[in-house]
């Protein structure tokens, strides 16, 4: 019998000499409860979303969070959103998003890649801190049950801000945006694809620089 025919090898890639930006894990990721956004201005959109967060059933119903809301802060007219898991202490007392040494880290952060906290968009995905027993300044991170009570807000946030990427700030975050598992580190110069936006997850304490940025940028425009 005649031998099979062998495969055509594939052809050689031709480099521009440029570098590849990073891969992009594609993940898809939908609130259980759906939100219909009102028509109107951006700024509209995130009031109303404001004030649904306020006394978002999900998470009241589940009684282990606190009463104040810390919803966002910072420019919703940006490319670059950031995201964390709670609020803490600080953040509860001045119903900021990342204040106290996680903000000045922050703010280290962005000052390194000649941004700052006006020039981005800074939220949540729970806007209310974990309760904890005779708790003081204390904090603890969110279970999985309070991050898809409040997954709903957190998504329509990103819908009305279209950024041109997110960065998940610590692993919680991460894992609870992007619905996977694994370590921050593990993710670490990996991009996933959020719904056609990159996302990567850092800690604060991690090197976050200008060609982190430019590198998704280029990922975003393929």
């Amino acid at each position: 019998p005649e031998p099979p025919p062998q495969a055509e090898p594939a052809p050689a890639s031709v480099s521009s000499g440029a570098p590849e930006p990073p891969e992009l894990f594609p993940e898809s990721r939908e609130p259980a409860s759906t939100v219909a956004l009102p028509e109107g201005t951006m700024e509209d959109k995130l009031q109303y979303l404001r004030d649904l967060a306020q006394n978002w059933q999900p998470a009241r119903e589940l009684n282990s969070l606190r009463d104040t809301m810390v919803f966002a802060t910072g420019n919703p007219h940006t490319e670059l959103m950031l995201i964390g898991e709670a609020p803490g202490y600080y953040e509860e007392v001045q119903q900021e998003p990342f204040v106290g040494r996680a903000g000045e880290k922050l703010n280290q952060i962005l000052k390194a890649m000649g941004l700052s906290r006006d020039m981005v968009y800074i939220s949540n995905i729970v806007k209310f801190r974990p309760a904890l027993p005779n708790q003081r300044t204390n904090n603890r991170a969110p279970t999985p049950e309070e991050i898809e009570a409040c997954l709903p807000i957190i998504m329509n946030e990103i819908q009305v801000i279209q950024p041109k990427m997110i960065v998940a700030l610590g692993g919680t975050a991460a894992v609870g945006l992007l619905g996977i598992q694994g370590s921050v580190s593990s993710m670490r110069g990996r991009f996933h694809d959020l719904n056609g936006i990159p996302v990567v997850g850092i800690e604060l304490k991690d090197q976050f620089t200008n060609q982190t940025y430019e590198n998704a940028e280029a990922q975003w425009k393929r």
